[in-house]
């Protein structure tokens, strides 16, 4: 099989919440396999920060979780910078409590940022792919998409849901020629885990639960992201792959 089925040359690729983390890690692979890439973000310092790592890439602040904001904002990149050919969904945020303690805001946040970001963004995107006849979008979802944890149930919760909206966008938007796919992180070295790789207890848990015996470097992610977002995974849609060292194949 032909490399250049994962050349991105040409191509554009937004990844919200990429000022940090997964995001920027997404963004900087990306870029390296030829894309342009759009960052995103509400921290702007924190955000053109990043951007200046990255040859080429512009910033685009705007917040994920307000609707109009987000129309908005692709509507006026679109028609000024030209069009977006891969859409990251990426952005994301944790809370951790007992259920019967989970603070009713924290669990609307997380619905709010986790889930209902996914589609705001996902539609603004979609409608100027559809009337293209092509796109590529990806959703990050997570090992919790599957499973559970303690303390974590409403962040379980958006990631089934990010899964399952995955498949949604496909059934719906396949036939427009998009391809609608998710990645599902197992545990990986994130700010978002900072809590949990600075516990002992968690590290010695999560060496003996994991097969590979560690957790995952955020540029193991790449791969996955330049696979869907390219010409290699042209009849790949619905699809929740899975990059999570095994945890979640093995009791």
């Amino acid at each position: 099989m032909s490399l250049s089925l994962f050349d991105l040359s040409g191509k554009r690729a937004l990844i919200t919440g990429s000022s940090q983390g997964i995001g920027l890690a997404l963004a900087q692979g990306m870029a390296a396999a030829g894309a342009q890439v759009v960052l995103n973000g509400r921290d702007t310092a924190k955000l053109d920060a990043a951007t200046q790592t990255i040859d080429g890439a512009v910033a685009l602040a705007f917040d994920v979780t307000d609707a109009k904001a987000v129309r908005a904002a692709i509507d006026g990149f679109e028609a000024h910078h030209g069009p977006i050919d891969i859409l990251v969904n990426n952005a994301g945020m944790q809370h951790r409590a007992e259920l019967q303690d989970f603070p009713a805001d924290a669990f609307e946040a997380l619905l709010q940022t986790n889930i209902a970001s996914v589609f705001h963004v996902g539609q603004a995107v979609a409608r100027h792919m559809i009337g293209r006849g092509a796109g590529k979008i990806i959703n990050i979802a997570s090992v919790q998409s599957a499973l559970a944890r303690p303390t974590i149930a409403p962040y379980t919760a958006t990631k089934g849901a990010v899964s399952n909206l995955t498949k949604g966008m496909a059934t719906d938007w396949a036939k427009y020629g998009l391809n609608c796919n998710a990645i599902a992180p197992g545990y990986f070295l994130t700010p978002l885990n900072k809590a949990l790789s600075d516990d002992p207890d968690f590290n010695s848990w999560l060496e003996n639960r994991v097969p590979a015996g560690r957790w995952g470097n955020v540029d193991e992610l790449v791969g996955a992201a330049i696979y869907l977002g390219s010409a290699a995974s042209s009849f790949v849609n619905g699809h929740t792959l899975f990059v999570d060292g095994g945890i979640t194949v093995s009791l």
